[in-house]
């Protein structure tokens, strides 16, 4: 760990205000010292606008001009909140209040909901969609679980929107919603969800604002007790503001005009959630006085990669490219993006893994390699390839890291040893804080060297990792820390939600991956129909995909790779083609609209023995595939699942159950001992695949749809024996 690293991750708090200011570029400067009247930073992807703007605050309270409790700074995220919070705390500005919009109005409700109203605050709902399904039960109108999840999220965007069920059908008929059902049932459904929260004295997460406003706006005197605490606002990722959030905001300011807003235009991708970039737009109209800065110096990625988030913007239309931000990049020349196409989502899949595996032979930390897709429901497929290769991940959105069991255990165990100091056995012969760290872990299940699988005892061990890691970095920074400050220091981290990383390859959507960044970015399924998805058909939505594919794109350091596959299962048809938005950016491929970059077949054609090559090689002559037939019917087939079985799904089954049952139980036990998911070993298909082929030898085993080579090795001395009679455990000595 360099000297380097230390600083950043545990810098000294600098010493006058003046410091504050060092190291900031002539841009990021002027935001720091702009600390009077309104502000606005239009902040391009990796320009360090949170550096910026966390300067600024801690510049302000250094010299005296802003009090820490008079400063609130808010954001859409627990985790930009919290690292907002360990960046003013690292700068000397520990009291100043960094909250989401929402846990900034819960704190004030819950406080002056007594004043207001009356009695204690009413209970607020985790879920709505069990309310959601009792209002369509008492409308008797028949909802499944899509259609349940589509008019929970409709109810969510009315009232971000502050539009009432009586008006919904006309909101949506003006913004060109598209209703999951006839707009006067979704209203009527909306009514009556509201009418059971009242029954039931129940409240949502958006009431929590809309009540907020209501106070705010009926009790003069409660909002003049708000304005005299917080006189000076700070607002990250402006471009995301919901018309609600934007009139609570405007309630705290009062007359004032005490702001400081964030944001990119660019980076707007949440508007089905109510989000516009119009108050970010306009906000030189409404505050004609504002200072303007631009940040466009991008630190994070490299030339080569900004220059493809450049170009992705220059083809956009719309308001928001109107007011593009053109970045340009500091770092020193890298890798070109990558761009390959492939045969079928597995195949992609298993490509991604193969880079994967490449990069971090080649000293990539698997922390800093990510997999960005368009819906979560790719996910799975890209769980099991980097499984299958034996690679570690983690799944963003999971539970957070404070609040895992085995990180609050390990406190519970590391604030016992340092409450007995030297007395505790552990601590025999552990001089040194990362060996006191090691010792003590050890009895919660860290091990020096990983236990196999990716499964949830990889995952544990993991968090535990994760701790052992900082330890080590924090005494590094602090050579005379002891045990007892590292728990300081992880109470700090646990308040301010500001988790060590953990080593494991992160898969995520690209909503969920903005304002994150690894230093190799694998955004796949680019394809037509999932970029832009299927349901964007006017030019707004269409433009917000865009914009989608620009953040995961400005995710990426120093390694991007862009990836398709021409049809979703093996053997499927290649109807498919590379998204709109690569054309004239990917090599080989034109920029005029509706044309084929190889000509007029309107795909590519770089297609090698289901493996991709770099778009723009000489594409090889596309061979003859013989369509995947059902061995019962003949129909041919294009289901994934049905392929891997070569039969229909409601074709009569000769399968020995017998044998199912066998595999099933041994599956269980291989998942067992590994600490992996069940269907990491074997899915549930490829089980029943081999039931009914019951393989005799090795050669028929690897024709069966889900195995492949990996696990033919690694498993398929075992699952022959299963299909011979035998119990499949004969092979465990030789091991």
């Amino acid at each position: 760990m360099t000297a380097a690293t230390h600083s950043t991750l545990f810098p000294q708090v600098p010493d006058s205000a003046d410091a504050v200011l060092e190291g900031l570029d002539p841009e990021q400067r002027a935001v720091a010292t702009a600390l009077h009247g309104p502000v606005c930073v239009l902040a391009g992807a990796g320009t360090g606008k949170t550096r910026a703007i966390t300067h600024r605050i801690a510049y302000g309270v250094r010299a005296g001009i802003l009090q820490p409790s008079s400063v609130l700074a808010v954001t859409f995220t627990n985790r930009a909140a919290g690292e907002m919070r360990g960046r003013l705390r690292q700068l000397g500005a520990a009291g100043v209040q960094a909250r989401t919009f929402h846990s900034a109005a819960l704190r004030q409700l819950q406080y002056f909901w007594p004043k207001a109203v009356g009695g204690s605050l009413p209970r607020i709902i985790d879920r709505k969609i069990p309310i959601v399904a009792d209002a369509a039960a008492a409308c008797r109108i028949r909802l499944d679980r899509n259609e349940l999840r589509d008019i929970t999220a409709e109810i969510e965007w009315s009232k971000v929107t502050q539009t009432v069920p009586a008006d919904y059908a006309a909101a949506a008929a003006k913004t060109g919603r598209e209703s999951p059902r006839d707009p006067a049932e979704t209203a009527q459904l909306y009514a009556t969800y509201e009418d059971l929260k009242r029954e039931r004295a129940l409240i949502d997460f958006e009431d929590v604002l809309l009540l907020t406003v209501g106070i705010l706006q009926d009790r003069h005197d409660i909002a003049e007790e708000v304005r005299a605490q917080y006189q000076h606002f700070v607002v990250d990722e402006y471009q995301d503001v919901s018309p609600l959030q934007q009139r609570l905001l405007e309630l705290w300011l009062g007359d004032r005009d005490n702001l400081c807003v964030v944001g990119d235009a660019s980076q707007t991708i949440y508007s089905f959630t109510g989000a516009t970039p119009d108050h970010l737009l306009d906000f030189r109209i409404r505050h004609p006085g504002a200072t303007v800065v631009k940040l466009v110096r991008d630190y994070r990625s490299t030339p080569q990669i900004v220059h493809l988030a450049n170009g992705l913007l220059a083809q956009a239309r719309g308001r928001a490219a109107d007011h593009r931000l053109e970045l340009v990049s500091q770092r020193d020349p890298g890798p070109q993006p990558v761009h390959t196409e492939y045969a079928d989502e597995p195949a992609e899949a298993e490509g991604a893994a193969r880079r994967i595996r490449d990069l971090l032979t080649r000293g990539v930390p698997a922390a800093e390699i990510a997999i960005l897709f368009r819906t979560n429901s790719q996910s799975e497929i890209y769980e099991q390839a980097l499984a299958d290769a034996g690679i570690p991940y983690q799944l963003r959105g999971a539970e957070r890291f404070f609040d895992r069991p085995e990180v609050r255990k390990a406190g519970i165990a590391l604030r016992g040893a340092a409450r007995f100091g030297g007395n505790d056995s552990l601590l025999d012969g552990a001089v040194d804080l990362p060996s006191q760290v090691r010792a003590v872990l050890s009895g919660e299940g860290w091990t020096p060297t990983p236990p196999a699988g990716s499964g949830a005892v990889r995952e544990r061990w993991e968090s535990l990792a994760a701790l052992v890691n900082l330890a080590q970095d924090f005494a590094a920074a602090r050579p005379a820390a002891t045990l007892a400050d590292l728990v300081a220091e992880l109470d700090e981290r646990a308040g301010a939600q500001h988790a060590p990383t953990v080593q494991g390859v992160t898969l995520a959507s690209l909503h969920s991956a903005k304002g994150l960044e690894w230093d190799a970015v694998f955004v796949v399924g680019v394809a037509e129909g999932m970029m832009p998805i299927t349901y964007a058909r006017t030019d707004e939505q269409i433009e917000e995909e865009r914009r989608l594919l620009y953040v995961g794109v400005t995710r990426a350091r120093e390694h991007l790779h862009v990836s398709w596959s021409l049809s979703r299962a093996p053997g499927g048809r290649p109807n498919r083609r590379p998204s709109r938005f690569l054309d004239g950016l990917r090599p080989g491929s034109s920029a005029a609209p509706g044309r084929s970059p190889y000509g007029g077949t309107g795909r590519t054609s770089a297609i090698e023995h289901g493996y991709g090559i770099p778009a723009g090689s000489p594409a090889p002559r596309r061979t003859s595939r013989t369509p995947a037939r059902c061995r019962v019917c003949g129909r041919t087939l294009s289901d994934a699942g049905e392929m891997k079985l070569m039969r229909c799904d409601d074709c009569p089954s000769d399968m020995d159950e017998g044998l199912y049952e066998r595999l099933r139980a041994w599956r269980a036990e291989q998942a067992h001992r590994s600490g992996q998911p069940a269907f990491c070993v074997f899915t549930d298909r490829t089980l029943i695949a081999i039931a009914e082929a019951a393989p005799d030898d090795e050669g028929e085993l690897a024709r069966i749809p889900g195995v492949g080579v990996r696990k033919l090795h690694r498993y398929g001395a075992e699952v022959l024996a299963i299909c011979a009679g035998r119990d499949g455990h004969e092979q465990d000595n030789d091991d």
